[in-house]
């Protein structure tokens, strides 16, 4: 064997080791099921208090996104899009204000609003809390969503499981540049996102 063919056999073997080594890995990442978002039961509704009487209540009327769901892994990652343009909060004179203002969602320079996030508290099968990234008028911090409740099971409709839940968090309207009518709208936000997602 000359010196060039043991070179590229000693390449090959070092390239068989790699990919036996990646191999497993993959794997493992291959198997949380993959579930897909349905539209139509998944929304992102919101609350702010309105000169400390009232609460003023909208929801974005658009996202989409990905979930893997591992129950017995205790895996739970999740990427949502939201929107910022399907601001709905009943009121279109408000929704214009919401969707124009610089101050506010300014949507056509941002039109999109991500929550994605890599990391669960379970208990038992059951998720618990989802610790991620929420980036909003391009400022991103960390958000972490509260379970009320989360159950599995097949739908009829669908003939395939469906995963879905109800959860809630709370963001400092300000720290995202929404700076609009403080103090008189309370700065402190309440979210309450339903989600159902179908496996694929």
């Amino acid at each position: 064997m000359t010196r060039r063919q043991a070179l590229v056999a000693l390449c090959l073997a070092a390239g068989t080791a790699t990919a036996q080594q990646v191999a497993p890995a993959a794997a493992v990442l291959a198997e949380a099921p993959g579930y897909a978002l349905d539209p139509t039961h998944t929304f992102v509704h919101w609350e702010v208090v309105h000169m400390g009487t009232s609460t003023i209540r909208g929801r974005f009327d658009r996202s989409a996104g990905n979930v893997q769901f591992d129950a017995k892994a205790q895996r739970l990652d999740v990427g949502i899009t939201i929107d910022t343009d399907s601001v709905n909060s009943g009121v279109k004179l408000l929704d214009t204000l919401l969707r124009s203002d610089a101050t506010l969602l300014a949507s056509a320079a941002h039109p999109q609003a991500y929550f994605t996030a890599r990391t669960a508290r379970f208990e038992g099968e059951v998720p618990r809390e989802i610790r991620g990234e929420f980036t909003l008028r391009g400022i991103s911090q960390p958000l972490t969503l509260r379970a009320l409740r989360w159950k599995c099971g097949l739908n009829p409709l669908f003939r395939r499981e469906v995963c879905g839940g109800d959860f809630e968090a709370q963001i400092d309207r300000g720290s995202f540049g929404i700076t609009h009518s403080l103090p008189f709208v309370a700065d402190k936000v309440r979210l309450l996102i339903q989600v159902e997602a179908i496996k694929q």
